[in-house]
């Protein structure tokens, strides 16, 4: 995978990060919102590289027995994820309230599952974890404190539109490496 795919990729997987973040920020009092930004950024960003590395590490265990079909599991995880993406858009502005670290964790987590389907897929394409797992992470928290420094300007409806277009990318990169890996391109 190319440095620019995988910055792609990266983008991708901090759409929904980001639509959180910008949600997230508009139920927060404005003195709180920097902080809260911030917070967004770290959590989201942390663990937004630290699921493809658990994925990537699940994945090499058991890669040598599917190698003939890595392509076709890399495309329908990342269109799976995409499709998902896009139709949990209408959900994206639903949190109305402060975080406990509690609350954060949780967010988090669900924010990066698809992070750890998107770990499989690079395992498969042999792509250097270490340099995908920091592209991601720095994408991911500087595109979710954005988000939520300006979350409470943006309005919801920029949430819903992040998570449609993080899905495109996520199912257009699906279908770029099954071409590649079939012949077709």
């Amino acid at each position: 995978m190319s440095l620019f795919e995988l910055l792609l990729v990266s983008v991708g997987l901090a759409m929904d990060a980001f639509a959180v973040s910008i949600c997230g920020s508009m139920a927060l009092a404005p003195e709180n919102r920097l902080k809260g930004a911030l917070r967004f950024g770290l959590w989201f960003g942390a663990f937004q590289g630290l699921m493809p590395f658990l994925g990537y590490l699940g994945a090499v265990s058991f890669q040598g027995y599917i190698v003939d079909y890595d392509h076709w599991i890399a495309f329908a995880l990342l269109v799976y994820l995409g499709w998902n993406m896009i139709g949990e858009a209408t959900e994206a502005c639903s949190i109305k309230k402060s975080y406990t670290n509690k609350e954060m964790f949780i967010l988090a987590v669900a924010t990066s599952i698809d992070a750890l389907a998107v770990g499989v897929s690079l395992a498969f394409l042999q792509t250097n974890i270490c340099m995908a797992v920091a592209l991601i992470g720095v994408v991911t928290f500087a595109i979710s404190t954005f988000g939520g420094i300006t979350g409470f300007k943006l309005g919801s409806a920029v949430g819903k539109r992040a998570n449609i277009c993080g899905g495109a990318v996520l199912i257009c990169i699906g279908i770029k490496i099954l071409l590649e890996h079939t012949g077709i391109l």
